[in-house]
């Protein structure tokens, strides 16, 4: 446990960071099912449509250091490819 008001201060604020992160991984995980979803069942104008919300989604975790932007960019570019290959 901490001891000083300072060690106190950053675990709340450490707590506090974490449920949002927590909060916008789980947003990314949930459009990217949807998305899968929406490839499995074969729905190419749907995904086409869901693809902005994800590149969206992607894009304000990648600025806010949630995850790497090289990383957004590859799933993003991913995801297109896929939506591309689709009859």
């Amino acid at each position: 446990m901490p001891i000083t008001s300072s060690a106190k201060k950053a675990l709340r604020n450490s707590a506090r960071k974490r449920v949002f992160n927590m909060r916008k991984k789980d947003a990314v995980q949930g459009v990217m099912k949807k998305f899968k979803k929406l490839v499995a069942e074969g729905n190419k104008k749907d995904a086409q449509k869901h693809m902005a919300q994800i590149q969206k989604t992607l894009d304000k975790a990648a600025k806010t250091g949630l995850i790497k932007k090289n990383t957004a960019s590859r799933k993003k570019a991913r995801l297109s490819a896929v939506i591309k290959k689709m009859a």
